[in-house]
């Protein structure tokens, strides 16, 4: 019996289990409970004239990296259909935030075969482009079967993450052997996917997409609006992306900040929609009476606790901040993108638990548009040094502005792997 038939079987096992989860999510994300047919690979056929481009971004993150990429896709192929999946509701809502009705919505189906088959049968993608690092056997063994070339992009992996796949290498080696092209951001990410079975000459270094960062001609104007709202001659800083038991210590480290700051504020951008009661309730226990971005207030002058308890507008957030603190990074869950806020020029404070994005994160420290902070105290001293020092703040900024812009064009180069796989007959 070949692993890739336990490993199946084993999923079968666990179906219960996967739906049980989606309906206890549910309960507090009612998204959960829509489209449950598109897990099982059901769902409207896609109407495009010999196939379409596929693109699966799991969630926010990788929604971003995929951006440069649709923009490129768009560009050099306007006539092709491109399908994007999710595996999340907050995925699904900024697949539309970003594309509109560009791109074609799907949720990504469960690695049964049954369900791959369908959703292969409905898609029927040209190609498949797979966002960062998922693997899944059973969905790599019928593109191959169906001769549908798969395109890894963005490929990061951590030694955590490539040790825990070197310990089933015998089902992900076979996976990883027949990808047509891997395109991974680093060096140490080209040597662990290979060390788990990706084929060396297929695999190559293009950097992070995330670097191909697309800002909307509107965002700024949009930011100076919201700054109006939020007082524009006070210091703002943004703990963006925080994580349950991080909110705790940026509530701590803020009352540092205004004890030397006092008509500071803070927009505080939990990572799970879910948890925004959760953590606006945690902020009136900390003494605060914060103001909730849904109900759209249009003076938050007097306001010192702002909860970005909206979908789509991190962007929008960072742009109207000063500093910003990226989490996931105080508690271990290995960090966020903090090449956005660079991007717009702002400080970027990140805890040490930045695994997720290890080599970007240390580069940008060492580029000098990042900081890394190791406590509540260290934290809240920072956000002092950058709101009370505008030369330090702009300095640092500027510095990460132009690492980002020294850095694009992952973008491109990925779209040159994924183009030979597009008919000549869709080019432009």
């Amino acid at each position: 019996m070949t692993m890739r038939i336990v490993y199946t079987v084993a999923l079968y096992c666990a179906v219960p289990f996967f739906v049980a989860r989606l309906l206890w999510r549910g309960r507090r994300n009612p998204a959960y409970w829509r489209r449950i047919g598109e897990r099982f690979g059901l769902g409207s056929r896609i109407e495009s004239r010999g196939g379409c481009v596929w693109i699966h971004a799991v969630s926010v993150g990788e929604v971003q990296a995929a951006a440069p990429i649709v923009k490129a896709l768009r560009n050099r192929h306007p006539d092709q259909s491109i399908v994007v999946t999710s595996t999340t509701p907050t995925g699904a809502v900024r697949i539309v935030k970003a594309f509109g009705g560009s791109v074609v919505h799907r949720y990504f189906p469960f690695d049964l075969p049954g369900s791959v088959a369908r959703f292969l049968n409905r898609v029927e993608p040209r190609v498949a482009i797979v966002m960062e690092t998922e693997i899944w056997p059973n969905l790599l063994a019928q593109c191959g079967v169906r001769g549908v070339p798969v395109v890894l992009a963005n490929v990061r992996l951590s030694e955590r993450s490539a040790a825990g796949y070197r310990r089933f290498r015998r089902l992900f080696a076979p996976a990883l052997g027949g990808v047509a092209a891997v395109a991974v951001q680093s060096d140490e990410d080209a040597r662990r996917i290979v060390s788990i079975g990706a084929p060396p000459g297929v695999t190559s270094v293009t950097g992070s997409t995330k670097f191909d960062i697309p800002m909307l001609a509107s965002l700024r104007e949009e930011a100076a609006a919201l700054r109006r709202t939020w007082g524009p001659s006070r210091g703002i800083w943004i703990a963006a992306s925080t994580h349950d038991g991080e909110e705790t210590l940026v509530l701590d480290a803020f009352r540092h900040v205004i004890e030397r700051l006092p008509g500071s504020l803070l927009v505080l951008v939990p990572r799970h929609p879910e948890r925004f009661r959760e953590v606006a309730a945690q902020a009136r226990r900390s003494g605060f009476d914060p103001v909730m971005r849904s109900r759209r207030p249009v003076d938050c002058t007097g306001v010192h606790v702002f909860i970005g308890d909206t979908m789509g507008e991190l962007p929008l957030f960072y742009a109207a901040a000063d500093v910003a603190f990226v989490g996931g990074t105080l508690v271990e869950r290995g960090g966020h993108n903090v090449l956005e806020p660079a991007a717009l020029g702002l400080p970027v404070l990140v805890g040490p638990h930045v695994f997720n994005f290890a080599e970007i994160s240390r580069r940008l420290v060492e580029a000098g548009g990042a900081r890394t902070v190791s406590d509540t105290d260290s934290l809240g001293r920072a956000v002092v040094d950058y709101l009370h020092d505008a030369d330090l703040r702009h300095t640092t900024g500027a510095k990460g502005r132009a690492f980002v812009e020294s850095n694009r064009g992952a973008g491109d180069r990925v779209l040159e792997m994924i183009s030979p796989h597009l008919d000549p007959v869709h080019e432009p």
